[in-house]
């Protein structure tokens, strides 16, 4: 009898303990807000400032340094999204919580605004007002939709399956993961940043719209990476995800 209860007590003691309500609801939603605010800040400082001689180099290297640098140090708290799309595709392949997907857009939205903002107040007005090399100036008429629409549709998978492989998925997550994403923005915005401007990212196309009241062509911005987030979606669950991913052949 009292070799049981000491037994129930040893037990007891080694019993994980549950993660606070905060850390699991809120602490995230307040790591997307955060990583968001930062991640857009320098991205839309980075393409206001940009010297001209640099091209487009400039962008993409500071979209990509400040999201791998982000999801480095904010990833283990909500998983690093800073990213509508991303958030859908993680929900998709049951890396994230359904409760904390609209939250996540909210904080995504909210970053991105005050972001903006932010890249707003420390600018010059006329600097502001001709900063050039963004979404505002790569698509200026109908003609150049299609081509923009498939640019952010296939730059937005390369970002969403980085993601998705290097830090969700089993078989290939790897520590580097943070770095991978960020080289992926990189490249994505050295390669299509002249068709569509290479948001990838709904936040970062709302919050500088919002901010600018710049809405022409904004939807794009939405649909190319929202259906780039159904297909890594089906991607994993139906062919290139590990066995606690894949829907079916386990």
């Amino acid at each position: 009898m009292s070799e049981s209860k000491e037994l129930v007590e040893i037990e007891g003691k080694h019993k994980p303990l549950q993660p606070h309500w905060y850390e699991v609801y809120v602490q995230p939603c307040i790591a997307e807000l955060l990583g968001s605010t930062l991640f857009i800040f320098i991205a839309c400082c980075s393409v206001i400032e940009n010297v001209e001689s640099t091209g487009r180099l400039q962008p993409a290297l500071a979209h990509g340094l400040a999201l791998g640098l982000n999801i480095a140090f904010l990833g283990n708290i909500s998983g690093g999204h800073f990213n509508p799309a991303v958030s859908l595709a993680a929900w998709l392949i049951g890396g994230l919580n359904i409760v904390l997907l609209l939250p996540y857009w909210v904080a995504q939205m909210c970053g991105g605004a005050i972001g903006a903002a932010l890249a707003k107040a420390m600018t010059a007005g006329e600097r502001y007002v001709n900063a050039t090399g963004g979404a505002f100036s790569a698509i200026t008429s109908d003609e150049q939709i299609p081509a923009a629409i498939v640019g952010e549709i296939v730059m937005t998978l390369f970002l969403v399956l980085a993601v998705c492989m290097g830090a969700i998925n089993e078989k290939t997550k790897t520590p580097l993961a943070p770095f991978c994403i960020g080289f992926t923005v990189t490249a994505d915005i050295l390669a299509g940043g002249a068709v569509s401007g290479a948001c990838m990212n709904p936040a970062r196309a709302f919050g500088p719209a919002l901010v600018a009241n710049y809405w022409d062509y904004h939807w794009l911005y939405w649909v190319g990476p929202m259906v780039a987030s159904l297909i890594a979606g089906l991607l994993l669950r139906l062919l290139i995800g590990g066995r606690e991913i894949r829907l079916f052949l386990k």
